[in-house]
């Protein structure tokens, strides 16, 4: 009896995942590799190492330094993946700042560093969507996902947690997708928010996805860690996940609930 080798999950997608230079991104790029995906991987450092590992899993790679809140850079981003692949399949909104974390006022909060953080994790989030729109809109078929916070789901702790800027910026991606999920759903493309919790990330100390971590308020008291995330970002982008659209998923151990 012959066993038939597992398919890969993404094979032959045409997948665009932004902020990929490191951290999570990085680590989701990989996943998408393993999983088949055809890959551009963007940010505005050097996404070089990332595209190294993602070949060595035999991916195909374009590399590309990218500011999404240029809207000019987002658009080339999109042209490039599709006249490489011929095709876009995926769109992860991955690329997001935290500068200037930590305030204890919102008299405190700088607002040269407001508008910078809301111009890469919102503006970005939705010039991303708008650059791949036409091409999903050509072919009828897409997903997008756009990574907000679980931070956008409880008042703060505290006057360190607070973060006005960082917070509000990660609840206007919850806006944009619920805006534009009816829009994009008539041409068979998904909109899909991921709010991670507390993740390490491939520039943290490692640790085993079993091994208790201080998270006392979770229901699962760990902190999260890669894997924990990239098996959903791979789902949300098979077929399998064609009907879930306008959501967010929250993937944080139970710490805070929706």
């Amino acid at each position: 009896m012959f066993i038939k080798e597992a398919q890969m999950r993404l094979q032959d997608k045409a997948i665009i995942v932004t902020g990929a230079a490191g951290g999570l991104g990085r680590q989701y790029a990989i996943r998408f590799a393993k999983e088949g995906a055809k890959l551009t991987i963007a940010d505005v450092q050097d996404v070089s190492k990332t595209a190294e590992l993602c070949r060595a899993e035999g991916a195909e790679v374009i590399p590309l330094r990218v500011d999404v809140s240029s809207e000019d850079e987002t658009q080339e981003m999109a042209r490039r993946t599709h006249e490489q692949y011929g095709r876009i399949d995926g769109l992860l909104n991955n690329a997001g700042m935290m500068r200037g974390l930590g305030v204890k006022s919102i008299l405190d909060v700088d607002m040269e560093t407001w508008d910078r953080v809301f111009a890469v994790n919102a503006r970005g989030t939705f010039l991303g969507v708008r650059a791949v729109f036409p091409y999903m809109r050509e072919q009828r078929s897409g997903t997008i996902v756009n990574v907000s916070s679980g931070s956008t789901l409880r008042i703060a702790r505290g006057p360190t947690d607070m973060n006005p800027h960082y917070v509000s910026s990660k609840s206007a991606i919850i806006g944009i997708t619920r805006a534009v999920a009816r829009e994009l759903g008539q041409y068979n493309i998904n909109v899909v928010t991921v709010a991670p919790g507390s993740t390490t990330s491939d520039t943290e100390e490692p640790i085993g996805a079993d091994e208790a971590y201080p998270e006392p308020e979770a229901s699962l008291a760990r902190r999260g860690v890669p894997e924990d995330l990239t098996g959903v970002m791979t789902f949300l982008f098979t077929d399998d996940a064609r009907f879930i659209s306008g959501q967010m998923i929250v993937v944080n151990g139970g710490r805070e609930v929706h």
